[in-house]
């Protein structure tokens, strides 16, 4: 009897004591509110430069609380072109109940996200809420439609190639005055600097490893020929790579007759064009790449056909491919 009464009592107790464990392992849990709906002040944008700094719309939203077992939940929008499915969205992390980017902002992430100048473009937006990676919520996607406008910035590549003048300089350019400017420009293989402005009141040099500053030496353009060059004046940094380059050749051009090539000259105004004013004579002639036949642009299949003599500002426009473009030639 006393072995069973024993027996009991240990009994008791090693359920006592597992009712008293899982009793202290009873946890709070974490409850996080799903992302609420997203609306925007405007669905159809009218984007002007001049108005640059002020709101392009509003977006107003609640913001995702957690309650119970407290956890830190983050906020943000995701802005990307219509049908890329907020692949390659751009994202803003958000701490109010709404958000107004100015025209600058909007219009910088619009040709960030690919859209072109002054083509309409429609953008997809929604709110994205969490408190873990794993465990994201989304809202209603708000579609706007919205034109970007060129909002660019230059600066200035005076050196040997062009006799030190930065008035008459080849320009590199930001299209989205972000800091980073880019440009080709050909170089004879000699130095140059970077100025921000047609003059020299501030010149940027070489300062060793990819860097500039403003007490820097000459850059060297290290060979004579064509060169993408960019610039990042955030980073106060320098890239210079060979670039391809278009030329003119044909029995239209003087001393050409298909043998020789006359170079193009680079426009950096953001929109892919090289332009070249020249006399030419009644004959035919192609645009081509690289000096090379494997890649020419003319009038259809054929060749481009100038009826009379005269000076002509002959002007390609190439498409984001690199091989193909439209082009002009206008009698002077």
């Amino acid at each position: 009897m006393k072995s069973i009464f024993l027996k009991s009592l240990a009994l008791g107790l090693i359920t006592l004591s597992l009712w008293s464990c899982k009793k202290d392992e009873t946890q709070i849990v974490s409850n996080v509110s799903p992302t609420g709906t997203l609306t925007a002040s405007a669905t159809a944008l009218s984007l002007v430069q001049s108005n640059g700094a002020k709101p392009a719309l509003t977006f107003t939203y609640p913001l995702s609380t957690s309650t119970g077992y407290v956890v830190p939940v983050a906020t943000s929008l995701q802005f990307d072109l219509k049908g890329n499915n907020f692949i390659t969205a751009k994202e803003f992390v958000v701490s109010s109940a709404s958000y107004s980017p100015t025209v600058n902002d909007f219009n910088t992430m619009l040709l960030a996200l690919g859209a072109k100048i002054g083509t309409s473009a429609q953008v997809e937006v929604r709110l994205k809420s969490g408190a873990a990676a794993n465990a994201m919520t989304y809202s209603n996607v708000v579609t706007l439609t919205a034109t970007p406008y060129l909002a660019s910035a230059w600066i200035y590549v005076p050196g040997n190639y062009q006799g030190w003048n930065p008035a008459t300089a080849d320009s590199l350019v930001s299209l989205t005055s972000n800091g980073i400017y880019t440009g080709i420009i050909k170089f004879d293989g000699s130095p140059f600097k970077i100025t921000p402005a047609k003059k020299w009141d501030v010149a940027y040099g070489d300062a060793g490893a990819g860097t500039i500053s403003t007490s820097g030496g000459d850059i060297s353009s290290m060979s004579a020929e064509f060169k993408l060059l960019t610039v990042d004046l955030n980073k106060k940094t320098y890239t210079i790579a060979k670039a391809d380059y278009w030329s003119i050749i044909g029995n239209a051009v003087p001393g050409s007759n298909w043998a020789v090539d006359t170079d193009m000259k680079f426009i950096n105004d953001g929109k892919g064009s090289w332009s070249i004013t020249t006399p030419l004579t009644a004959g035919e002639l192609k645009f081509r790449l690289n000096h090379d036949w494997a890649t020419s642009i003319g009038e259809g299949s054929g060749n481009i056909v100038i009826s009379t003599a005269g000076t002509y500002k002959l002007t390609l426009t190439v498409n984001t491919d690199g091989k193909t473009g439209t082009y002009t030639a206008v009698k002077q």
